[in-house]
């Protein structure tokens, strides 16, 4: 088992910030993204600069509302950018970002979008979605992924945590057809130490999506490299495209991936 710091995660947020920088130096930014319809490479590195922007101003004014997000949401402004204008103007933000973090600390009381929280929720957030927004430009130029391992435990840890918030059924309210007798699923990664604990059961046969670090027989297993599973469960990958075996009930894993990959 491993855990990440909340210093790593603001690492995390300048790290990955500069590897996507690296994958726009002489590419076509107007590349579609398949894995964010409608958006080109170009519009994709705005929305996650602007999302860095917004949850840095949190952090640093400590509002009781959000401020609006519109500037990172309504992409259209977006269609044709420099990568040698848009590519520093990221790692700015993201450093940015992960300045105000430091200064505020872990334990600070902000506005979250999951009720009142701390800085740790948008540092922990943010390591994760430039994680797998760099993914997504990568996966669209042709550049390999490669994420450190216990970087990709902790992102499919906290993408189970948030999954399984009782609210998240308010949100998304198809996602209770997922409960059900005898609807259990185990991934696998099959490229990582024992001592990482990369293998996840997740529970639909209550009440609620329940989830635990565990190696349990279930009915329909993946298996895979940790970073693949990792892209298969945010729905960057599919199972045809993740090389991932899959042993049992595929039908399950087709519907429960469908009613939970992430935007």
């Amino acid at each position: 088992m491993t855990g990440v710091s909340y210093d790593r995660w603001c690492a995390e947020i300048v790290q990955q910030s500069d590897l996507l920088r690296s994958h726009l130096d002489g590419a076509d930014l107007t590349v579609a993204v398949p894995s964010c319809p409608g958006w080109n490479v170009g519009q994709l590195v705005r929305h996650l600069g602007g999302g860095q922007r917004w949850a840095a101003e949190i952090v640093r004014t400590r509002p009781s509302t959000p401020p609006s997000d519109t500037h990172f949401r309504d992409l259209s402004p977006y269609a044709d950018e420099d990568p040698a204008v848009v590519g520093p103007w990221l790692v700015e933000g993201a450093a940015e970002l992960a300045g105000v973090l430091r200064d505020a600390g872990p334990a600070a009381r902000v506005w979250t979008p999951l009720g009142p929280g701390s800085p740790a929720f948008f540092a922990r957030r943010f390591a994760h979605e430039t994680l797998v927004h760099r993914a997504d430009a990568a996966l669209a130029l042709g550049v390999d992924v490669a994420v450190p391992q216990e970087v990709a435990v902790d992102a499919l840890d906290e993408w189970m945590e948030l999954g399984a918030l009782p609210q998240m059924f308010d949100f998304h309210p198809h996602r209770r057809e997922l409960l059900g007798p005898g609807r259990t699923l185990h991934l696998h990664a099959t490229d990582t130490p024992a001592e990482l604990g990369a293998e996840w059961v997740v529970d639909l046969t209550g009440d609620l999506i329940a989830w635990r670090r565990a190696h349990e027989k279930a009915a329909v297993a993946v298996r895979g490299p940790l970073t693949n599973l990792l892209l298969l469960v945010y729905g960057r990958l599919s199972v045809d495209t993740a090389g991932v075996e899959v042993i049992g009930d595929a039908k399950l894993l087709d519907r429960w991936l469908e009613r939970v990959a992430f935007g």
